[in-house]
């Protein structure tokens, strides 16, 4: 008679009722049957409950693991060293490049399926989509940005009375911004859409009230296939002027359509009360309205095909009142530039 299917606790409790079933006074031969199983088997649990904890299920171990303890811990410190330092042109680790690099030093064969349970179950890495960091960067002037001339700005505001805005713009398409989903294997589904340019520019900001230190987020959509330029930076100050009712700093790259803008410039010397302040060079991590555009465009609305411009126009719209709403999510933003808002 074949091993009957069912989980281990399944099969525990399994015994236990057989074995009760057999002191209540039920003959073995009638609770074999019931239970489908031998009288053996019954005469066996039997002998097994006079011991203490003998039905309880045992955990099965595996198979024993091809790598000793210490072979998995020597894995690790190599794959923390990053793939380039084993002879890949980039430091990123696939399944595959780990299982070559198990069997070159270990001489074990591992199916890159294996690697990414082993991965995940034992060392606790999870697949991640890595950051894009240009190699224009000058890594050590933003941690000086970032460590010690923010904080004076941050200080300089308050000191002002004055909110501390994060300023960017980005851009929404008709063609859809494809992400994975899920579908049986083999079966890779099809996202009908547009094949078109038609797009929306958009601008929006992250602002930090002076006292409380409040979060709200402010934007503004342009027109239908519109680029942004200085005019209408200008014009999103003017109005982001009326809104906080007060004096402000601004924070936001060294696009054209910002400090270098004509229109910009003369604009900001008639009015005194807002100051602008340039991010480092290929620096967009420290911008926390960065995060609205990723947690926008490639979260909520990631694989959406919308039927036209003004479909995706009240998308956009509906996502970003959204967030504006949700402080919580507001905060992780700041949080994830690592700049500090305490006095």
């Amino acid at each position: 008679m074949s091993r009957p299917y069912g989980s281990a606790a399944e099969l525990e409790r399994r015994r236990y009722r057989a074995v009760e079933a057999v002191h209540q006074g039920d003959l073995v031969e009638d609770v074999a049957r019931i239970y489908g199983i031998t009288e053996s088997s019954i005469y066996r649990w039997l002998r097994m409950a006079k011991e203490p904890d003998g039905l309880v299920a045992k955990p099965h171990l595996g198979p024993k693991p091809r790598l000793s303890p210490q072979q998995q811990q020597e894995l690790e410190a190599m794959l923390l060293q990053g793939a380039d330092a084993h002879g890949w042109p980039t430091h990123l680790w696939t399944t595959q490049r780990i299982a070559d690099l198990v069997r070159a030093h270990f001489g074990v064969s591992w199916h890159h399926d294996h690697v990414g349970r082993f991965l995940h179950e034992r060392l606790g890495w999870t697949p991640q989509k890595p950051h894009r960091r240009a190699r224009e960067r000058d890594e050590t002037a933003i941690r000086h940005w970032q460590k010690r001339n923010f904080p004076q700005i941050a200080r300089r505001t308050r000191e002002r009375g004055a909110h501390l805005v994060f300023l960017d713009e980005s851009g929404f398409m008709l063609t859809p911004t494809v992400r994975r989903t899920w579908s049986p294997r083999g079966k890779t589904p099809d996202l009908s859409c547009w094949d078109r340019r038609d797009r929306l520019s958009v601008i929006s900001c992250i602002t930090v009230s002076p006292k409380a230190g409040c979060l709200n987020l402010y934007f503004e959509i342009l027109k239908d296939n519109a680029n942004a330029h200085g005019e209408d930076i200008v014009s999103y100050l003017r109005q982001l002027k009326r809104q906080l009712g007060g004096p402000f700093t601004v924070i936001w790259d060294g696009s054209k359509i910002h400090s270098r803008s004509g229109a910009v410039k003369a604009y900001l010397a008639k009015h005194p009360e807002i100051q602008a302040k340039t991010l480092p060079g290929y620096a967009p991590d420290l911008n926390p309205d960065e995060g609205v555009w990723g947690w926008c465009k490639y979260g909520r609305l990631a694989n959406l095909a919308a039927h036209n411009i003004t479909h995706l126009r009240d998308k956009v719209t509906h996502e970003l009142n959204g967030l504006k709403r949700n402080k919580k999510l507001l905060t992780s933003f700041v949080k994830e530039t690592e700049l500090s808002l305490a006095a």
